[in-house]
This record gives structure tokens, C-alpha cells and sequence, in this order.
């Protein structure tokens, strides 16, 4: 048990329990910025992501407030593109060597897109007019969504991150849900695609369970005790802060 990794974990979960920023965008940027192997940091957020959206999807569940069919055609499109860019990974580790290399500066550009997408999310979320992609039925729209899936699932299975926020702001353009519906689809899906990308990377060893057992120990109640205050604190402010520290860490790594 390391008391350092269980603070880390508290802090990170508290984190995203106040501004509800993704934990992989906070996390694994941490963890290759403090000496851990970036294919060891990707493949350790994923199954602990998995673990963390395993109980936001049962309480999503609970709720009613998934859209399975846009789920499935989501993970039709993400799962094996995933599995793909970790399997293309290994691959060019074989024959270059150069897995940790390629991580770490396609962690750095996915985190500003992140940082740019929170802050679009933040400030821009409540302009969003409806659109004529947003008008059509889920139907017309099953190839777009499976090509989104396939594109944004590659990059979550290259670097962990992008699970929630990325395809956040492709279903908040897209389609036309409430807000809930939204909140409670996206958590469904990242389960799925974490839990397929998590376990491809535990497959090739790239998964410290001790490092993810201490960060859980402490997110859980940090998410817990940052959700209780997040009513109680301006959230514009704060994500804009965390995007900003977000793009800074993405900036480190490039």
C-alpha cells in the first residue's frame, strides 16, 4: 500500500467529482510525468477507468437514462478499433521499439484536444443551437456513428483518454438527448471501451494492479466527497482550470 498513489487517487477522484472532467486526463498525464512507463500508465487508467464506469453505468442503469442502441453503435465502431491501435502498438514495439515514444507524444496532442474540448463544453454548451444532424433519427445517422466510434476509440485505446469527454461533446453536436441521457450513455459506452482496450493491454502485461488497486482505494471517496461539494462550488471556474492544467500537461509531453 502506497499512501502517495492512495492521496493521488483521492485527489484525481475528487477532481472529477467537482468539475467532472475525465480522471484519465488528470491521471495518466500524472503518472508519466512522475517516472511511470507511459504503456504502463495507458493500460492501468484503462482497467481502472473500467472499474470507475462499471458503477456509474449500474446507477445509469438503475435510472433508465441510457441510449443503448446509440451505446451499440458506439462500441461497434470504438471496441475494435481499440483493440486495434493497442494491438498496432505492440506491433510496432516488436519490430521499432518505440511504443513508450509514440504514447507519450500521442498523449501530449490527445490532451489538448481535451483541454479545447472542456473548455468548449464549459463555455460554449449553452449556445449550441439544434442542428440538422441533431433533427435526423438515430437510424440515418448509424454510419456516422459508427465512424466516430471507430476514430475516437482508437485514440482511447492509444493513450486511455477520451472515453468521456471527447465523445461527450461528438453526442452533445450529434444528437438530440437530455442532458441526463447524455451524462448516462456516454458512461455506459467508456465502460465498454475501457473494459475492451483494458483488457488488450492487461493481454500484453502493460497493467500495474497494485498501482491501480491504491488509486481506486483513494478515488472512490474522493469522487464521493467532490461530488457532495460540486453543488456548492461555481463549476465554470473550476473546469476552466482544469483544462488549462490539462493543456499545460499536454504541452509537457509533446
Amino acid at each position: 500500500m502506497s499512501i502517495g498513489m492512495i492521496v493521488m487517487g483521492f485527489l484525481v477522484g475528487l477532481m472529477v467529482g467537482l468539475t467532472g472532467v475525465g480522471g484519465a486526463s488528470l491521471l495518466t498525464p500524472i503518472l508519466v510525468l512522475m517516472g511511470i512507463s507511459p504503456s504502463v500508465a495507458v493500460g492501468t487508467d484503462l482497467v481502472y477507468n473500467s472499474v470507475t464506469k462499471l458503477f456509474g453505468s449500474i446507477q445509469h442503469w438503475r435510472q433508465k437514462t441510457i441510449n443503448l442502441k446509440l451505446v451499440k453503435y458506439l462500441a461497434i465502431g470504438s471496441i475494435p478499433s481499440a483493440i486495434c491501435a493497442v494491438g498496432t502498438l505492440h506491433l510496432f514495439d516488436t519490430f521499432f521499439q518505440n511504443q513508450e515514444q509514440i504514447i507519450k507524444h500521442a498523449l501530449g496532442y490527445v490532451l489538448i484536444l481535451v483541454a479545447l474540448t472542456t473548455l468548449i463544453k464549459t463555455f460554449l454548451k449553452d449556445r449550441l443551437k439544434l442542428n440538422r444532424l441533431q433533427m435526423k433519427p438515430l437510424s440515418e445517422k448509424r454510419g456516422l456513428t459508427i465512424g466516430v466510434g471507430a476514430v475516437l476509440g482508437f485514440i482511447v485505446g492509444l493513450t486511455s483518454i477520451g472515453s468521456g469527454s471527447m465523445f461527450a461533446l461528438v453526442m452533445l453536436y450529434l444528437y438530440k438527448m437530455r442532458p441526463s441521457e447524455l451524462v448516462g450513455t456516454d458512461i455506459a459506452h467508456a465502460f465498454l471501451l475501457a473494459t475492451a482496450a483494458g483488457l488488450m493491454h492487461a493481454g500484453i502485461g502493460n497493467v500495474d494492479y497494485l498501482l491501480m488497486g491504491n488509486l481506486l482505494l483513494g478515488s472512490i471517496p474522493g469522487v464521493i466527497f467532490g461530488s457532495t461539494l460540486s453543488s456548492k462550488l461555481p463549476e465554470k471556474p473550476l473546469r476552466a482550470i482544469m483544462a488549462l492544467l490539462i493543456l499545460i500537461s499536454g504541452f509537457k509531453l509533446i
